[in-house]
């Protein structure tokens, strides 16, 4: 489907729909957008009815320059669903979407089905060093402008196992289960890129992410994902998250990294289905 937009919370945020069936939100990462899901999209819209968009501040959503918070992100899904007339849906979330995913389901319990979080953490750790991270995404910026391929392949060292990268590089042109390329990757990465300030306004909402002492209120069914050589999210931080949420499944990845559900699809892809069909 085409793209659309909607004006939310005063805002364009810009989104897709994929499928018939049951609803489900699809919520990318930092510095990401919709496109990210590009693995997952084409099987689980043969399921269900997919809603994949645009975070405000990426992609071709829009970019106010104040600083975020977790509400916000939570109040522009409530406000998508609405716009839609989508009274109750399932959520994934990869990432910061997780973290979206989970302040979304302590706000709006009703509004959710199942919930399923991949490679995220229920609160961002006492000893982040918020301003070295963004410094760091700021510089990859910047080279992505002089060389966008070279600063793709220096992120993939933390995204992708790294046996399957050395795949990646010998087969750029490969479509790794019939559902995506390197190619493909590089020309949604090239595109619609966040700025510095985009950067630092998203990285604002972290210090609003503190789900961790409520994760015990959330009694929907849950699907953690962890990836068992995740460099940005370790798995042992899913584990944490699993032992305080009573109605919740963990389940580890073998042999991935924090991109996951690209690297190893047909296992996510799998593992969703199974989650919210049963």
């Amino acid at each position: 489907m085409a793209e659309k937009f909607g004006v939310i919370n005063g805002i364009r945020i810009c989104y897709q729909i994929h499928g018939e069936g049951y609803p489900v939100v699809l919520i990318h990462g930092f510095g990401s957008k919709k496109e990210s899901f590009m693995a997952q999209i084409p099987v689980l819209s043969q399921e269900f009815k997919i809603i994949s968009f645009d975070n405000r501040g990426s992609g071709k959503s829009e970019r106010p320059d104040i600083p975020y918070t977790m509400e916000m992100f939570v109040d522009d899904i409530g406000g998508l669903m609405d716009y839609l007339k989508i009274s109750k849906a399932h959520l994934i979330g990869l990432s910061l979407g997780g973290m979206i995913g989970l302040n979304f389901v302590l706000k709006f319990p009703n509004r959710v089905s199942k919930l399923v979080l991949i490679n995220t953490l229920a609160q961002i750790p006492d000893d982040f060093d918020s301003e070295t991270y963004i410094n760091s995404k700021i510089k990859a910026l910047e080279l992505a402008k002089k060389d966008p391929e070279l600063s793709f392949w220096q992120s993939t060292q933390f995204g992708f196992y790294h046996k399957f990268r050395l795949k990646m590089k010998a087969n750029p042109k490969e479509k790794f289960y019939g559902l995506w390329s390197v190619e493909d990757i590089l020309s949604y990465y090239k595109t619609d890129r966040p700025t510095a300030q985009d950067v630092r306004n998203i990285a604002s909402s972290f210090k609003t992410h503190k789900a961790y002492e409520k994760l015990h209120e959330i009694k929907h069914k849950t699907l953690l994902l962890a990836a068992s050589h995740d460099r940005l999210v370790p798995k042992e931080k899913m584990l944490e998250i699993h032992k305080k949420m009573p109605n919740s499944t963990y389940e580890i990845i073998e042999k991935a990294g924090h991109e996951s559900p690209k690297e190893k699809a047909p296992e996510v892809n799998k593992a969703i289905i199974k989650f919210l069909k049963s």
